[in-house]
């Protein structure tokens, strides 16, 4: 009977360690009921972000939709609530509460994590197994008990884990995180007047942090709708940042006041190599379509190697010689001349085939674009050595 007691426990040891359970996963072709379906609906805001985000090439034009050409709408999950990868639908969020999102429970609403069945939350949110399957900070014993390490000792309220023992009481906002050792609580942070304080991320404006991520406003001051800063009433939209005034707003480090959007948006280092790519967040870029990042800059990326007489001006363009003619499809010889692939010969500032010369001289529009050339090329090639003034 004692043999058997113990192959049961370790097969359904080995069972649940090599599947992992979560409580957002559904059944394949489950079927969702209207009602369901207008529920998730619920959780669904929309927002507006500034439409230069959406900008992948240099020099487009991006126009929003939303309340200025600024500004696209886009639709998003609520505050609460996140995008599941699978589905697409909204569901709640427990990450703020649970270190691993309510894994081996279902998470029933924001922040609301319910374990399942032979599970505990433990004292960081996580649901861990319970006895006969595991002990935390302890060991199982086969009639279902739970004996605790040195240094530890079971939990008052569900006495199916252990958690550390400090033989002295800890302070306000403090826990005991290992044998004999306090530290802050969860959402505190250890200030050197005041010891343990809360977090409010971002800060909280003109207010002041009372509780992990909740603000409490200074009289004459308030919060919008979905945003947790303490600001003036004003007419700006202000994202990472705050009203100091009805016409002020006041930028969060790293950030800079945009004139169009009224809002502040993320600075970079020389605007990500002079506005061929995007800054994303304070000193992050996204380059755009035929840039690379080098360092903290954008550079135009050239897919053949322009030659150790050459420079990369633009995408797939390079620049040869001192006044950097331009050799698209080429690269540049020693005497900085652009140097075509066999079969192309080189017309104004590109590598063509001789079949497709023509077609470029008929095309009105890419005539437009070799006179622009032509001007360029005579600068590059002679015109720098007139004095034209």
């Amino acid at each position: 009977m004692c043999l058997y007691l113990i192959a049961s426990v370790l097969i359904h040891l080995l069972t649940v360690e090599s599947h992992e359970l979560y409580g957002d996963i559904h059944k394949p072709g489950e079927f969702e009921s209207l009602s369901l379906t207008r529920e998730r609906q619920q959780h669904l805001c929309q927002r507006e972000v500034p439409a230069v985000f959406f900008q992948v090439k240099k020099d487009e034009v991006i126009r929003g939709n939303g309340s200025t050409i600024f500004y696209h709408r886009i639709e998003q999950c609520c505050n609460g609530y996140r995008k599941d990868l699978r589905t697409g639908h909204c569901v709640p969020d427990c990450s703020m509460t649970s270190p691993d999102n309510c894994r081996n429970g279902f998470c029933r609403g924001p922040g609301h994590c319910e374990c399942f069945d032979e599970f505990v939350k433990n004292e960081r949110g996580a649901c861990i197994h319970t006895c006969p399957i595991a002990c935390q900070n302890g060991r199982c014993y086969l009639n279902g008990t739970c004996s605790c390490h040195h240094g530890y000792a079971l939990d008052q309220e569900t006495r199916s884990y252990c958690r550390p023992y400090c033989s002295k009481a800890c302070g306000t906002h403090e826990e005991c995180v290992a044998p004999g050792k306090c530290d802050c609580s969860m959402g505190y942070h250890r200030t050197s007047d005041l010891g343990c304080q809360p977090v409010c991320t971002p800060d909280c404006g003109y207010g002041k942090c009372v509780g992990p991520n909740q603000c409490e406003c200074f009289g004459g001051f308030t919060k919008r709708h979905q945003r947790n800063v303490c600001e003036a009433e004003c007419y700006l939209n202000c994202e990472n940042g705050y009203c100091e005034t009805r016409y002020k707003c006041q930028c969060r480090e790293g950030y800079r006041y945009d004139l169009n959007t009224t809002s502040c948006l993320p600075e970079c280092v020389d605007n990500c190599g002079h506005g061929n790519g995007l800054c994303i967040a304070p000193g992050v870029c996204r380059c755009f379509e035929g840039y690379e990042l080098k360092g903290n800059s954008c550079e135009p990326k050239c897919e053949e190697s322009c030659g150790s007489h050459g420079q990369c001006l633009e995408p797939n363009i390079c620049g040869c010689g001192p006044g950097h003619q331009h050799c698209l499809r080429g690269h540049c010889d020693g005497n900085g001349k652009c140097l075509c692939p066999n079969g192309q010969y080189h017309f104004i500032d590109q590598c063509l085939r001789s079949e497709h010369i023509l077609e470029q001289l008929v095309s009105s529009e890419r005539r437009k674009h070799f006179n622009y050339q032509l001007s360029y090329e005579f600068n590059a090639l002679v015109g720098r050595l007139f004095n034209l003034s």
